[in-house]
């Protein structure tokens, strides 16, 4: 079962939302408390709304609670703060290094796959290697927005060559689930329905297992003749104090067995 819970919203006393968090964080008001140096009495008191927490205070409990910076954001509002985290376009002339950044990044791990995407999965950047990934795709998937794990586990998509569709598919969708849990995001929670009512007609796995040499869930995917295997991995911006940034992440892929590297470094340099 799959418990949705809408984003924060400035409307609903700061309390409110405080205890909701620490609640979806399973921890106890003592637990918060004494990470947060504060008394239990006083912690209690914000939560009912006896006591008014001022803005270093709401900061300080949301640290605790590891809230994502939109998040914050909606805390200070709650509280009657201004917000203190900024969203800049990652067009704009501020985000240059980070682009150039990103850039340096997805154009260094070719001649492997790896896109940048944001906190719900729609694709911001890719490099050239993708293209390995993408082909067969429905050209309709690829209109932006993109979203990555609608193009993975779409009918149309990814999914009619990806060879354990049952074991991918359910990893995903764990990793959706996971994330749902962290944030809170209702679209998440929108897209995770969308992408649980695709078909697969393979066992989908409820816990993830290894299977024989793997030390990693591997995408297994049919390329004519071939089968491709790859692992990969997720990066994120380590300091973000923008929430543009906080939400960037890079996932890249590596192969996972000397074949498909021959045949991804064959492709990047044919000659």
């Amino acid at each position: 079962m799959v418990v949705i819970v809408t984003t924060a919203s400035a409307s609903r006393p700061v309390g409110e939302l405080l205890r909701q968090w620490r609640e979806r964080r399973r921890m106890s008001q003592m637990d918060l408390a004494l990470q947060a140096d504060i008394s239990t009495r006083h912690l209690s008191f914000v939560e009912t709304g006896r006591s008014k927490p001022s803005r270093d205070m709401i900061l300080r409990l949301a640290e605790e609670l590891d809230l994502p910076l939109r998040e914050r954001n909606h805390l200070l509002l709650a509280g009657g703060f201004a917000p203190v985290y900024s969203e800049t376009p990652l067009s704009s002339p501020h985000m240059t290094s980070v682009r150039e950044a990103l850039g340096q990044v997805l154009h260094g791990h070719e001649p492997y796959p790896a896109v940048v995407v944001d906190q719900r999965w729609n694709l911001v950047d890719r490099n050239a290697a993708t293209g390995v990934l993408l082909r067969g795709v429905a050209p309709e998937l690829l209109d932006p927005p993109v979203n990555v794990l609608r193009l993975s586990l779409h009918p149309k998509g990814m999914a009619q060559r990806i060879i354990n569709l049952g074991e991918w598919r359910a990893h995903l969708l764990h990793r959706l689930r996971r994330q749902m849990s962290l944030t809170a995001d209702p679209d998440l929670a929108a897209l995770w329905r969308e992408l649980d009512g695709y078909p697969c007609d393979q066992p989908e796995p409820e816990i993830e297992r290894p299977g024989p040499g793997d030390i990693v869930i591997p995408l297994r995917l049919r390329r004519g003749y071939r089968e491709l295997v790859f692992f990969s991995t997720m990066a994120t911006f380590g300091t973000p104090l923008d929430i543009t940034v906080a939400e960037l992440a890079i996932e890249a892929y590596f192969p996972a067995n000397p074949e498909t590297a021959a045949y991804l470094q064959h492709q990047h340099h044919p000659d």
